[in-house]
């Protein structure tokens, strides 16, 4: 027990990989639609490829969303209104017409004759107005009907009156011969009268509903063993809605009872083989990312992140697929890393959503398309102005791609869903959020991007400020160096960026005794004269630790810290120790080597070199072109004996590059001329 749990320990980072492999499987296999997948791929408008299909089972012909739609459209324009007839109209009207009469008959004289007269006639012209019924407004509807005394009747509209209509009407309802008073009992008749025709909404939208309920979502049947397309035949469109269908039937069917199982299996085997490839790239070609369990988290991470975020959109709004910005990985990789293995994660990713999402090759197609087309054009994502070019360059790719789906679909451009160019700039809208993203990213996993870089090279930031008041000579070379590493770095295609923020901070530990180094003395007393060589070198091999503590405690990034550790690598301060063998020849000189470690990349390679060249290039007297030339080839040679460069990554023909470079901007330095003969 306890030697297993020493190699648990020992080899715990490989442990944390495992485990971080496995969970990934189980996270992405979760969020999988749970269906099967059908064994054919088809497309409308190309040929079957596969042999005659016979229909394996009896299945049903599912109509298409634009079809049920359309069919819902219809039965709401054609719905019925119902009204319900309010027997209580009627008598309330006749009680308020009878009693405005009585008031009538207190205010102005008439006989008892006129007053029986029109007492009669009211509740009769009342009684005849209302026995068609009265609308508020007659209904526009195509189907109207009238539930009266619990019975629906469908009427025609034409038969009846709206209010108004009523109101002009009254006359006609009322005796022709002359009454006194008919004229006063007309306008009493319309001042009270009502709809009893009243719109019943309730009964209306059950009605609706229990119409749209009925809609069969199928149309036909196709019977088992039956020819449902032959090998070569152009799928058209009645063919694509058959096998969308078979689709449809056989992926429900296939999920069901023990295939569970089997279809889980194959989902974890073909999920385990893509990140296995993601684990094996890093090792062969990025070692540093694969030692690095934060770096392999956070690749795993952004991976996992839109894997669910697709999955989740197809299940639930499978027509917007587009809308998640798959581009925004191969952003943050090629950010944090590089292009080569931000478009590698890319397609690995799109590989797995392959499995899912509907018409799987024209997805795959499209967005390996939209990440290629990333990864070239984005340069520079802390210049704002690149961001949005390349988004407008994604954007395009969608629609263009698109377009020819459809032509190659249809054989024309009807019926092209409009919708789909809104989703597809929401998409380009939403991969402008890498730049919060890539913020949140960088405090959450300790990362640093291209635009925190730019901030600190700031030299106005408080630690470069103070360096260049303590320790104004070791500024001003570090400036200097700064210049001649981003020319190499740029020569060579290393991040140039990176490597001068680099070079702005390496030698920041010089600040603790600066006037112990030479390019900070101003005066001709220099205190390593009163030291033993011995406390002389620690001085000057200190400026690498504390260089260290000080980065680390104005919270520099890593990255950069490396550049402090690494810009000596492991070689010796060689003209204390020379001083040292003077008075002791038994001296080790492992007692005056820097710390280390050696540069592992070709930034930190390029920085050792350019500080070396830099730094010794202040002792040259009346330098000429060939003093330069060889020069610089005896310090980088001198660096390349001590094996300074056996982990950085960098090859011969990059240090030759590199080595120009130097020379070239040395020339410019120190203004050399071609001398002219007398």
């Amino acid at each position: 027990m306890g030697k297993t749990l020493d190699n648990v320990y020992k080899h715990q980072s490989l442990v944390y990989k495992y485990f971080l492999y496995v969970v990934s499987i189980a996270i992405i296999v979760f969020f999988f639609p749970k269906g099967g997948k059908f064994k054919y791929d088809f497309q409308k408008g190309k040929p079957w490829q596969y042999e005659n299909l016979y229909a394996p089972i009896d299945f049903s012909i599912q109509k298409t969303q634009q079809e049920i739609a359309d069919e819902q459209e219809s039965i709401r324009t054609n719905k019925t209104d119902y009204y319900t007839f309010d027997a209580s109209i009627v008598s309330n009207v006749k009680a308020a017409v009878l009693e405005d009469l009585n008031v009538l008959f207190q205010s102005e004289g008439f006989s008892s004759l006129q007053r029986q007269s029109l007492l009669e006639l009211a509740p009769e012209a009342v009684e005849m107005i209302y026995t068609p019924g009265i609308f508020q407004d007659i209904p526009q509807s195509k189907s109207t009907v009238v539930v009266k005394n619990n019975e629906a009747q469908q009427i025609a509209t034409s038969d009846y009156l709206d209010l108004e209509q009523a109101k002009k009407e009254v006359v006609e309802y009322l005796p022709r011969e002359n009454v006194s008073g008919l004229d006063r009992l007309q306008g009493i008749i319309r001042n009270r009268l009502k709809a009893n025709l009243l719109y019943d909404a309730t009964l209306t939208e059950s009605a609706l509903n229990d119409n749209l309920s009925k809609i069969s979502y199928t149309r036909g049947e196709v019977d088992q063993g039956k020819l449902i397309i032959a090998k070569g035949e152009i799928v058209e469109s009645e063919d694509f809605k058959i096998l969308n269908s078979l689709k449809d039937e056989y992926e429900s069917e296939l999920w069901m009872g023990s295939n569970y199982y089997f279809i889980l299996l194959g989902y974890t085997i073909l999920v385990a083989l893509v990140l296995i490839m993601l684990f094996l790239f890093l090792k062969r070609y990025r070692i540093e990312i694969f030692l690095n369990n934060n770096k392999v988290t956070f690749i795993f991470f952004n991976i996992l992140l839109m894997v669910v975020a697709t999955t989740l959109m197809v299940k639930h709004y499978e027509n917007y697929i587009y809308m998640v910005p798959l581009c925004i990985l191969p952003l943050i990789l090629k950010n944090f890393f590089d292009a080569r293995l931000g478009l590698f994660v890319h397609v690995l990713t799109v590989l797995i959503l392959g499995f899912v999402v509907p018409n799987s090759f024209e997805y795959i197609f499209l967005q390996i398309i939209a990440g290629i087309v990333t990864i070239l054009t984005v340069s520079e994502l802390y210049k704002r102005a690149n961001l949005f070019i390349s988004v407008g360059q994604i954007t395009f790719i969608y629609i263009v791609g698109y377009f020819a789906f459809h032509a190659i679909h249809e054989g024309n451009l009807q019926n092209i869903e409009w919708t789909l160019f809104g989703v597809f700039v929401l998409n380009g809208l939403l991969t402008l959020f890498v730049q919060p993203l890539i913020y949140m990213f960088e405090k959450v996993f300790g990362l640093i991007s291209d635009v925190s870089l730019l901030e600190l090279s700031d030299t106005n930031s408080k630690l470069l400020k103070e360096l260049s008041d303590k320790a104004p000579g070791t500024f001003h070379h570090s400036l200097q160096v700064a210049n001649l590493a981003e020319a190499a770095a740029n020569e060579i295609g290393a991040n140039a960026m990176l490597v001068r923020v680099g070079a702005l901070y390496h030698d920041i530990g010089k600040m603790e005794k600066p006037t112990y180094f030479t390019e900070n003395q101003i005066t001709n007393v220099n205190p390593h004269d009163d030291l033993p060589p011995k406390e002389s070198a620690k001085i000057i091999i200190n400026h690498v630790i504390n260089g260290i503590e000080i980065a680390r405690k104005y919270k520099i990034p890593d990255r950069v810290i490396d550049f402090i550790r690494t810009h000596h690598g492991t070689t010796v301060v060689y003209y204390f120790l020379k001083k040292q063998q003077e008075l002791d020849k038994g001296t080790d000189p492992d007692n005056f080597k820097y710390p280390g470690p050696i540069p592992f990349s070709k930034e930190t390679a390029i920085l050792m070199m350019s500080d070396a060249v830099e730094a010794a290039s202040k002792s040259l007297k009346n330098p000429t072109f060939t003093i330069i030339d060889e020069f610089v080839e005896k310090i980088v040679k001198g660096q390349m004996q001590a094996n300074q460069f056996l982990n950085a990554d960098i090859t011969l023909k990059e240090i030759e590059m590199v080595k120009k470079v130097l020379k070239q901007k040395l020339t410019n330095i120190y203004h050399l001329r071609v001398e002219y003969p007398e």
